[in-house]
């Protein structure tokens, strides 16, 4: 069983007099040493090495801070699924010291998540520094309380994964518990200026993070609950019978009439400072629900039709972090890894019941219900990353708190703390039996005095928090580095290294930078300073020639073209296939003339480039006539090899070994089809063997829809890319074609000849005779 903490036994403990104030200070003094050497080693060393390179969000928030550097303002930046503005800002300070550096993104969430650590110390040193009933001091209690929580936090590995990272989150945690600190200190002492910094970081709050907005639900609780003494005293009746009541109406308007000032000073402030983003959200409503609507655990596609079932798994889910399960995600955690290991599972759920049982004191309420308010974000959204650590990192100092007092409750359970006491008695014992040691006679000795238990205690927690520091900074720097090496597409390492490259060039500002990708990487935008005007050409569909002409047509006295070319094991998520089909377009554009080889991409450069010269690719086709019986049909094709169109006068095409083969085919469908159609293309020897097939799926150009969304009878172009095999001799071959269905796999066949499989091209691998 636990004792229950009385301020008798607290005052026993804590000692009177100048010696008990000089332990404190020594004390004070050293958590405040492990703390800062605990966050510089584990937040701040190497922060520009790891995580490895910037994240796309990372280099999102550097892209904004560099256009509020050119004059660019805003409160709300509606860029990727919208950014509230506290970082970009930070970021945009740390720049214009820093320079376009990942330091310069990562530092101040960095900064933000080591601060966390010591206001978490301060907030438990001031909830838990005095009792409450007795009105006495009770430092020790204190400093345990706000000490194991904060050097627990500053060894959390996914805590310590999350603040190295540039997330605005990181922002939530410092600034609340800020608030809540200056709240407390200053409404129990009756001083202004502590109040009106306490809404100043409340109003602050909504600059930060998403889930800041339960923030307020928190103070309104908290707020409300103060109001009440939640202590039932006896009263005598009418008839001299006992009873029982609560508080009395008169006393509770009283005590509103007593503290509103206090409270309007907090809001009022806090409304001040909020004012900008509340009045943008006001007049945008769409950017304020915007986000939460996509992940909301009661959206359709979430829910799967249950909300209430979506809802009590995803609570589970979150609850079963704490000791029992982990984030998935490795840009927040060692995959599945839970946010607290067994030990401090077991502090945290006895904290949390031992302030459940007490929780009449306000600071239990307190700490109760930040919990509660601020796993609501997480626990009421979802998305592929399940459980999410980030979403409930406004709970974080509520958790380690709860940590803390879990840590107190056990050195209250009798039998440790006799063991505790019985152990300080051996020591005084043999030091009396020495005389001559340094420390005979010596009043400082703390094995001396009464406060020697919670010391005693402070040592065995803080070796712990000690062990559990250097697990996880071995963790984080060997294995979960180790992982991250095989994470680089997830960091996109590949454009940072284009930006080294791009960066130390020296192309001259006429020339343009073609980047094939998906979409476009907001850490090579922020990090490239080369005067040369770099595009991100999506080339997954076939109308390639105007997509190079519509990207490069609005520079002026354009000179040269710099092609990168991704490897396929880049990470860049990009085949050399869809490379190639621009290399092919932009040798009738321009001269080529030559190639640098770099680890994730080799780079192409195109001098004399003009682009009014005609490109005639798609312009002369071979003329071809193939129905199929499900709808569809090929009206034309034409191939080429380099920048070359074959011709085909003598009813056969002459290949070159060196280069791959081009095939351009025109297509047009029935109405109604709803088939979406690949086909593939086979290569056959004269013995007719087959010795090369590539399948590709039918893409219109101006959508990139499949076929089961083409327009009736509209002419559609598509263009593929036949790789030759290198141990391919000289000689005959056949090209043929097969078309099917891209999910039954079932084959079209051609009307009248009622097979699958049609040849539309001779060729001959080798010299034309």
């Amino acid at each position: 069983m636990t004792e229950t903490i009385s301020s008798g036994q607290i005052a026993k403990e804590t000692g009177t007099g100048k010696d008990q104030r000089l332990r404190l200070v020594w004390a004070t003094g050293a958590i405040l040493v492990a703390l800062t050497l605990a966050v510089v080693l584990l937040r701040l060393q190497r922060l520009s090495e790891l995580p490895p390179r910037l994240y796309n969000d990372e280099g999102a928030h550097g892209v904004d801070a560099l256009h509020v550097l050119q004059g660019e303002h805003a409160v709300y930046f509606t860029e990727n699924n919208g950014r509230e503005g506290l970082i970009v800002y930070a970021v945009a300070l740390t720049t214009s010291l820093l320079g376009t550096t990942v330091l310069a993104v990562r530092l101040p969430t960095a900064l933000a998540s080591a601060g966390t650590v010591f206001v978490v110390f301060w907030l438990g040193w001031l909830l838990y520094g005095r009792d409450d009933d007795s009105q006495q001091d009770t430092p020790w209690l204190g400093l345990l309380v706000g000490g194991a929580g904060a050097g627990l936090l500053a060894v959390s590995f996914g805590l310590m994964v999350i603040g190295r990272t540039a997330y605005r989150a990181n922002f939530l945690p410092l600034l609340l518990s800020l608030c809540i600190a200056l709240l407390w200190w200053g409404w129990r002492q009756r001083v202004w200026w502590r109040v009106a910094l306490a809404g100043l970081c409340a109003g602050l709050l909504p600059y930060t993070y998403i889930a800041a907005r339960f923030a307020p639900l928190l103070f309104l609780f908290f707020g409300l609950s103060l109001l009440f003494p939640w202590r039932w005293r006896k009263y005598a009746t009418e008839d001299g019978e006992l009873g029982t009541v609560a508080y009395h109406s008169t006393r509770l308007l009283s005590r509103i009439r007593h503290e509103l000032p206090w409270a309007g000073l907090f809001v009022g402030v806090a409304a001040l400072v909020a004012a900008p983003i509340l009045v943008y959200f006001a007049l945008h409503p769409e950017d304020f629900l915007y986000r939460s609507g996509q992940i909301s655990v009661f959206r359709r596609g979430t829910s799967q039709g249950d909300p209430l079932g979506a809802l009590l798994d995803n609570v589970w889910g979150h609850l079963l972090i704490f000791g029992f399960g982990g984030d998935p995600n490795p840009r927040q955690n060692l995959p599945g890894q839970p946010l607290l290991n067994p030990m401090e599972a077991f502090f945290f759920w006895l904290g949390a019941g031992i302030s459940l049982w007490h929780w009449r004191r306000p600071q239990n309420r307190l700490l109760l219900s930040w919990l509660v308010v601020m796993l609501l974000p997480a626990m009421l959204s979802r998305d592929h990353n399940f459980p999410n650590s980030l979403r409930m990192i406004g709970a974080v100092p509520a958790i380690y708190l709860l940590i803390g007092i879990g840590v107190w409750g056990t050195v209250r359970f009798r039998p440790l703390s006799r063991l505790i006491r019985a152990t300080v008695t051996l020591l005084r014992l043999n030091r009396l039996k020495n005389p001559a040691s340094p420390t005979a006679g010596n009043s400082y000795i703390w094995v001396n005095d009464a406060a020697s238990a919670p010391v005693a205690l402070g040592l065995v927690v803080g070796g712990l928090i000690l062990v559990q520091g250097v697990l996880t900074y071995r963790t984080y720097f060997v294995k979960w580095a180790d992982v991250a090496t095989g994470i680089e597409q997830l960091y996109s390492t590949q454009w940072q290294e284009l930006s080294q490259v791009v960066n130390a060039r020296t192309a001259p500002a006429e020339s343009a930078y073609l980047i094939p990708s998906y979409t476009w990487h907001h850490s090579f935008e922020y990090l490239d300073q080369n005067a040369a005007p770099a595009h991100v050409v999506y080339l997954g569909r076939p109308n390639l020639s105007e997509e190079i002409v519509s990207t490069l047509s609005a520079m002026e006295n354009l000179s040269a073209v710099n092609l990168v070319d991704w490897h396929d094991d880049s990470g860049a998520n990009w085949s050399h296939y869809e490379t190639e089909r621009l290399t092919v377009l932009l040798g009738k554009y321009g001269r080529y003339l030559g190639s640098d080889e770099y680890p994730a991409f080799r780079m192409h450069t195109y001098a004399d480039v003009d682009l009014a010269r005609p490109w005639a690719f798609f312009d002369d086709l071979e003329t071809l006539s193939v129905h199929y019986d499900r709808g569809i049909g090929l009206h034309g094709f034409a191939l080429a090899q380099g920048e070359e169109q074959l011709a085909s006068q003598q009813q056969k095409f002459y290949l070159k070994q060196s280069h791959s083969l081009w095939v351009a085919l025109r297509w047009s469908t029935a109405p109604g089809l709803e088939i979406d159609y690949s086909i593939s293309l086979r290569l056959h020897d004269a013995e007719g063997k087959r010795v090369y097939q590539g399948d590709h799926v039918l893409f219109r150009s101006t959508d990139h829809a499949p076929t089961g969304g083409w327009t009736a009878e509209e002419e559609v172009d598509t263009l593929h890319l036949v790789e030759l095999p290198v141990e391919l001799l000289p000689g005959d071959y056949e090209l043929r074609l097969v078309v099917y269905d891209f999910e039954s796999l079932q084959p079209t066949v051609e009307l009248g000849v009622w097979e699958p499989e049609k040849t539309i091209a001779r060729l001959h691998l080798g010299e034309a005779n």
